[in-house]
């Protein structure tokens, strides 16, 4: 087993999770970079390997429970540890539509990748980061998913009104707590991170900051949060209220 440091980031093909690839690869990680589908991941993962960085490609389909157990006894036998977990995969479906006119489908499809698939991945990972000295988890959550700010109509938090992504991503800061408490006594910081308004595909491109600094945030967070950093909630201006 090489004693480089390995970090496995989800939906690395693109914006936030490419960006954070890169970061760490840049800091001398090895990283599996986790794809739905290998071939829209080959370009990604091609420019990072035309900077000679060490970084590999995984098929990993979060939503999907036979695809992650997979990628977790391949992680196994080729990394053999992981030190940094980034459960960085989302889905929004359609943001323009009100609570009740959002269906049940879209709600549960939001569900499956935003609050069970970090749930997979970690459970399947658990093994992994504990053979590691100093190991770390981010959930990549996001401020809508706070209570607190989203009743506040004085912020444009309280504005937007999204039943099944804010209520997601709600579940996975509650997850993300339950998960801190459970792993404090190995030393593994669980942290939720809400990255800041980021231009993604994910909001079609109408972010105002860039992926590269939501990569400098969760990396920030992985690579340097002591355990009195878990199970709290951060964004680029410090601790967020739930």
């Amino acid at each position: 087993m090489e004693n480089k440091k390995t970090a496995l980031v989800t939906g690395a093909n693109k914006g936030i999770g490419l960006a954070t690839s890169r970061l760490l690869a840049e800091k001398g990680y090895q990283v599996w970079m986790g794809v739905r589908s290998l071939e829209r991941g080959q370009h990604a993962y091609q420019e990072l390997k035309a900077n000679n960085f060490d970084a590999h490609l995984i098929q990993m389909d979060i939503a999907d429970d036979a695809s992650v157990t997979k990628a977790a006894a391949v992680l196994d036998r080729e990394a053999g540890k992981l030190d940094v977990l980034i459960n960085n995969a989302g889905f929004a479906a359609n943001l323009s539509l009100s609570p009740s006119a959002e269906s049940i489908n879209a709600i549960r499809e939001q569900y499956e990748t935003n609050t069970f698939g970090p749930i997979r991945v970690t459970q399947q990972l658990l093994p992994l980061l504990k053979r590691s000295e100093r190991a770390s988890i981010i959930m990549v959550s996001s401020i809508v998913g706070s209570l607190t700010l989203s009743r506040d109509e004085n912020t444009i938090y309280g504005q937007v009104n999204y039943a099944g992504y804010s209520s997601s991503k709600t579940a996975l800061n509650a997850l993300m707590l339950a998960y801190s408490k459970e792993l404090k006594p190995f030393g593994i910081p669980v942290i939720a991170i809400e990255p800041g308004h980021i231009k993604t595909d994910l909001n079609s491109n109408t972010g105002t900051a860039t992926p590269e600094s939501a990569a400098e945030l969760i990396v920030k967070y992985a690579l340097y949060a002591d355990i009195t950093s878990s199970g709290l909630f951060f964004g680029p201006d410090g601790e967020l209220p739930w």
